[in-house]
């Protein structure tokens, strides 16, 4: 019942507060796009027309354009589980976001966040 919770809120709402997150610890949206970008295969663009259509959490990752294979290395605890255990596709990939805003928010810089866990420079995404 909580996934669904989760699964039903609001892209642009929790963008809104992901954004807030960064930017509360001196970052900026357009960081947290890159991560977005990044993780997802969404760009600048894309990002809007998600925002703007209104779509919910769950139909943003579903619809995700090139899933990144390195996201397998995402690991540690956000909200108290860890992500590597989470069993749920969905709600993996959405703590596997916050994973790396939190990261981003703690002070890392996006290239030690995304290049600590790239595989291979190579092979950026995959597409689902």
């Amino acid at each position: 019942m909580e996934n669904e919770k989760v699964f039903s809120m609001k892209f642009a709402k929790v963008y809104g507060l992901l954004v807030q997150k960064a930017e509360r610890k001196g970052r900026t949206g357009d960081e947290v796009d890159q991560l977005i970008s990044w993780l997802c295969g969404y760009d600048r663009e894309s990002i809007q027309r998600q925002l703007a259509a209104d779509v919910d959490y769950k139909s943003f990752f579903d619809q995700s354009p090139a899933w990144n294979p390195d996201s397998k290395n995402i690991t540690g605890k956000i909200c108290g589980v860890r992500v590597e255990d989470i069993t749920d596709p969905t709600m993996w990939r959405i703590r596997c976001l916050d994973k790396l805003v939190d990261e981003l928010a703690k002070g890392k810089s996006i290239e030690k966040i995304i290049g600590s866990r790239e595989a291979d420079a190579g092979e950026q995404f995959v597409t689902l």
